[in-house]
């Protein structure tokens, strides 16, 4: 919403704190359409209250403002003279008169003429440009004006107001259709206010504006027509769904058609598939199974088993985590290309994923896609679009560009909508990768987030405090967050298992979905973290063969970062410091400019700690997260005050146990770290203490 304001005030940034201030929460979170004209604040009103315009040069300017689009032609008729005539005026300094178009120097200008003049004047321009569009054959800008200079209702004008409002929200230009769909409500009576309504909701789906969408399709179902009602069913479902965090729980059978009307029906099992999908991405298997059930019930009655069923039942299992499903496609952008692409990037080859994905623009767009007809080119669809692209990226291990192409995306589409907010979770972790902090982009999508849907903080947290340095900080965070479950995307996103690994974390069986390199790297580093010293010539070995099948630069960096600090803490330093500097190229490559400065830093305390200890640090607490892999609480315990220099008896009193239950937990305790006395286990400590 900010790239917004900055396009309708001038990009100053005073102007648009001070609007941003007189919205809505919805309003500035993107949620509803920004108001037309925008309110006028002091710092526009500062800034043209000198202005002294004769009626002719005012009643032009007017004009230009509330136009439907910027052609100069209706204009110069609109007003009289040339444009070269109204570029030597005094009114040519406001304005850009280039290519047959038309534009505000300032487009503050506009909100400042349209505040400051009265409705009859408005009024007034509104029926000379509609004569002008008329003039030129114009319907949609006659229909439009003649409405907005009708002080009551106009119901001739609707009709054609709604017909044009569904072209342009099925040819992407959603804003525009709400628009003409919003003015002809206030018009139209009976049936065609349904649909006015219905036009208007469904633009503002595709534009992610989710309360607009459900406060315009939310009266279609107090006291709308049953066609229109199926009609915005699908879309209210994703406004909702999305507002609140789920899919509405609702019996799909409360919901079906009355009548036999094959549209009606249609409509209906649309609205299931669509529900199917958003289901699987929240992980909710019971609503997505019952959804798919109405799917499969509307499908076979209006004989879409192929074009629809089959396409939309594969797309949301593998939403839902499952592989192994039948190598079905539709068609379209949904339920073709970013089926493929995904199914394409989980079978190992990410390359042709984004082959598959396309660009932004592509002519295969053009193809429909049952499952969100007339959404095709819309801004929610192009979001799905991007986080899927952004994902792959992420994947591939290309972290500075995809992090480039999210930000880009997020100026102009909904991106939080997509997959439950994978969307909102990549920018912050792909912010972190890179600046080792939450950067504006990602902290204003965070921010814009319905309150029922959640971030994970937590690891957030735990990466930067571990990118900065504060590894017990890390350690502390990542332990809570296993505590409270791991929660996570079902979508693999880079995480935080250097510090705290778990096998179910991120594994093909964990219902994580991620292409098999991302399995093998947590594999990786799993084998690392918890070798004994007398296995790790022999892990060291086969890790460092393994991770040259590697195709990620981000995902090898990390592994080869472990294997450098396992190989300082075990005394290795020539060893240690080629496999560090291996990572911090690879991260450089990645782009992950953090990552790179984590290493870097690494090396530097390397330099510095080599063949010396580190008095000035607690080694109970530093080993205490890296040894807690291996050992049991008790053990662990046992251990660390062992390394502190207690006795069996001291450690017993200490831990209320006897001094033979000491002596078993330390004698497991040396087994499992591959020492055979206290003073190896102590000069162990102190090492691992140096290097993490």
């Amino acid at each position: 919403m900010v790239s917004r304001l900055a396009a309708q005030l001038n990009s100053d940034a005073r102007t648009i704190r001070e609007v941003a201030a007189r919205l809505t929460p919805a309003q500035r979170h993107g949620l509803r359409p920004l108001p037309t004209p925008l309110p006028l604040v002091p710092a526009i009103a500062e800034a043209f209250n000198e202005l002294l315009l004769p009626a002719r040069d005012r009643d032009l300017l007017l004009a230009l403002s509330v136009s439907l689009d910027d052609r100069l032609d209706p204009l110069l008729e609109f007003d009289g003279r040339s444009a070269v005539e109204i570029a030597a005026s005094p009114i040519g300094r406001h304005l850009v008169l280039r290519a047959g178009r038309a534009r505000f120097v300032d487009p503050r200008l506009a909100i400042w003429l349209r505040a400051r003049t009265g409705a009859a004047v408005v009024g007034t321009v509104h029926e000379r440009l509609s004569s002008v569009c008329g003039n030129h054959g114009d319907r949609v800008g006659a229909d439009w004006h003649r409405a907005r200079a009708s002080f009551h209702g106009d119901p001739e004008t609707a009709a054609e107001l709604t017909r044009i409002a569904r072209e342009l929200s099925e040819a992407g230009y959603p804003d525009r259709a709400l628009l003409l769909a919003r003015e002809a409500s206030k018009h139209a009576v009976g049936l065609d206010r349904d649909e006015a309504r219905l036009v208007a909701g469904a633009s503002s789906v595709g534009a992610g504006f989710a309360v607009e969408a459900s406060a315009w399709l939310g009266r279609l179902f107090a006291d709308g027509a049953e066609r229109y009602r199926l009609q915005g069913l699908a879309g209210l479902i994703a406004a909702r769904a999305h507002l609140n965090g789920a899919v509405p729980e609702v019996d799909p059978g409360s919901l079906r058609p009355r009548s036999d009307d094959p549209d009606d029906w249609y409509s209906w099992t649309r609205a299931a598939a669509l529900a199917a999908m958003l289901c699987a991405e929240r992980q909710d298997r019971a609503g997505m199974r019952a959804w798919l059930d109405a799917l499969r019930d509307g499908a076979a009655r209006v004989g879409a088993e192929r074009e629809l069923r089959d396409p939309v039942v594969a797309l949301s299992w593998l939403i839902a985590g499952e592989r192994d499903l039948e190598d079905v496609a539709g068609s379209g952008p949904l339920t073709g290309r970013i089926l493929r692409a995904l199914r394409a990037a989980l079978d190992g080859d990410v390359d042709r994923g984004l082959r598959l994905l396309g660009t932004t623009h592509d002519a295969m767009d053009a193809e429909v896609d049952p499952l969100v007809a007339g959404f095709e080119f819309s801004p929610v669809v192009r979001a799905y679009r991007s986080v899927v692209e952004v994902l792959l990226l992420t994947w591939r291990g290309d972290i500075g560009f995809a992090r480039d192409r999210l930000i880009h995306a997020a100026l102009d589409l909904p991106i939080a909508m997509p997959f439950a907010g994978l969307g909102v979770v990549l920018a912050r972790r792909l912010d972190l990768a890179v600046l080792g902090e939450l950067g504006a982009v990602s902290r204003a999508l965070t921010a814009a987030l319905p309150p029922a849907m959640k971030i994970d903080v937590l690891l957030d947290g735990a990466i930067s405090a571990f990118l900065a340095g504060e590894f017990d900080d890390a350690a502390t965070s990542v332990r809570l967050w296993l505590d409270l479950g791991a929660p996570q995307t079902a979508f693999a996103v880079p995480g935080l298992d250097e510090v705290a690994l778990t096998r179910e974390s991120a594994t093909a069986d964990s219902g994580i979905i991620a292409p098999p390199e991302i399995f093998l790297a947590h594999e990786l580093r799993i084998r690392i973290a918890t070798t004994t010293d007398g296995r790790w010539r022999t892990e060291h070995d086969e890790v460092h063969a393994a991770i040259r099948t590697l195709r990620s630069p981000f995902g090898r960096a990390r592994v080869e970062a472990m294997l450098g600090i396992q190989c300082a803490i075990r005394g290795e330093s020539v060893i240690a410091r080629r496999h560090l500097l291996s990572a911090q190229r690879l991260f450089d490559l990645a782009g992950a400019a953090a990552w790179t400065q984590s290493v870097r830093d690494r090396l530097e305390r390397l330099d510095v700690l080599e063949g010396a200890g580190n008095a000035g640090v607690d080694p109970l607490e530093a080993c205490r997260h890296a040894w807690s892999q291996l050992l049991t609480a008790r053990e662990l315990e046992a251990a660390m005050l062992a390394v502190g220099g207690a006795g069996n008896r001291e450690i017993a009193a200490r831990l209320h146990v006897s001094v033979r239950t000491v002596e078993v937990h330390l004698g497991r305790v040396f087994s499992k770290l591959d020492v055979r006395r206290r003073a190896e286990l102590t000069a162990l400590a102190h090492r691992t203490n140096q290097h993490l």
